[in-house]
């Protein structure tokens, strides 16, 4: 895991809550990810640095994302071993490849349940890729 990657855990509610700091979590109500009972639930993840900037390459971001979405995973007490679904959504499918080779490093072994769509843009002009996750722990 990334050592640049810094989150933060909170109770809200009643449920424990990951930040990843993102600027975009306090203006939009969010938090990076949240954790009810056994599920733990990861909103959507741009591969976005640790300076704000975007790798030029969509694997690149697609790694940085699922980078962010481990460390998110395993500060609510969870593992990528224990996620179920995973949802991606590209800006260029034509370069699923990419997109499909970071993935499969990750979950080659857990082979959760996945879906990948094109869509028009994402919430940073830069950001190629925006991946979800759910994970269910025993």
């Amino acid at each position: 895991m990334t050592s640049d990657i810094n989150i933060t855990t909170a109770t809200r509610g009643g449920r424990l809550t990951a930040s990843s700091g993102s600027k975009w979590e306090p203006i939009m109500g969010y938090s990076r990810a949240v954790r009810s009972g056994n599920l733990i639930a990861v909103t959507g993840t741009v591969g976005v640095n640790a300076d704000g900037s975007y790798s030029p390459s969509l694997e690149a971001q697609a790694r940085r994302s699922l980078a962010i979405i481990q460390a998110a995973i395993e500060a609510l007490g969870g593992k990528m071993q224990q996620v179920c679904r995973t949802r991606m959504y590209v800006t260029d499918v034509s370069k699923w490849q990419e997109v499909a080779k970071a993935h499969g490093e990750v979950f080659g072994e857990i082979r959760p349940a996945t879906t990948i769509v094109e869509v028009a843009k994402l919430i940073d002009a830069a950001a190629q890729i925006e991946i979800e996750a759910d994970a269910i722990l025993s």
